[in-house]
């Protein structure tokens, strides 16, 4: 799943009002990091994570991990905070975040 630019955006701005509840420290990213995360992004679809100052990983890395054992996207990073979104699997979630459509049109072959 790749995010287009409008989506990123969109997803930009939902991210200012939310609070942070990931923090990853000296621990790294161990299992239980990984499954708080994971758990959050089901239930939220979109969560804020913080790198403290004694972790091992830079804010980018930390993301981009988490994202990979999340399944998630990257949506953003700035300097030790950083956002992940993934679509809820949950059918009946009643606030899921509808994302923008692409307007561009494809190209007839």
């Amino acid at each position: 799943m790749d995010l287009t630019s409008k989506q990123r955006a969109q997803l930009r701005s939902l991210a200012n009002s939310i609070d942070t509840i990931v923090h990853v420290g000296k621990d790294g990213l161990g299992e239980n990091l990984v499954k708080q995360a994971d758990d959050a992004l089901e239930a939220r679809e979109l969560i804020k994570g913080k790198v403290l100052e004694n972790s091992m990983f830079t804010a980018r890395e930390a993301a981009e991990e988490l994202a990979a054992a999340t399944r998630s996207e990257v949506v953003q990073v700035i300097g030790t905070k950083f956002v992940l979104y993934r679509p809820s699997h949950k059918k009946d979630k009643k606030d899921k975040i509808v994302l923008v459509k692409d307007s561009r049109k494809k190209p007839v072959v």
